[in-house]
């Protein structure tokens, strides 16, 4: 127990840090690049603070994720299930489903794209003609 409670106090100043890092990282390359590009102000450290915070809230939010989850799809299990569930029943039938299923789908693509019998054989012989 008490390893671990080292390990928390060892952390959490690093955190600190990192996150300070970052801020001043994000100070840096906005008034480097941004007055020059766009005319706007340099900021501050502040500045630069807030307009991380902001834009995690506007962009990121606050979606109620639990603090220390690992895994980004967990407890969707039973969403996965449904998805599965459907996509078997669709497409994972029977062999005659299956082929019937192609055969709708064949002679839809054709009918729009294709045409008439006519204009496929006037398409053939433009592509493909035969030297006399």
């Amino acid at each position: 127990m008490r390893k671990h409670k080292k390990k928390f106090w060892l952390i959490f100043p690093f955190v600190i840090a990192a996150m300070g890092l970052f801020i001043w990282f994000f100070q840096w390359l906005w008034n480097i690049l941004l007055p020059e590009i766009l005319g706007v102000k340099a900021i501050s450290y502040w500045q630069a603070f807030g307009i991380l915070l902001l834009s995690k809230i506007l962009f990121g939010g606050f979606n109620g994720k639990k603090f220390g989850r690992r895994n980004h799809f967990e407890g969707r299990d039973d969403l996965r299930a449904g998805w599965k569930q459907k996509f078997e029943s669709r497409f994972c039938g029977s062999e005659e489903e299956r082929e019937e299923f192609k055969k709708r789908w064949k002679e839809k693509f054709e009918s729009r794209f294709c045409g008439a019998e006519d204009e496929k054989e006037k398409f053939k012989e433009m592509w493909n003609p035969k030297s006399e």
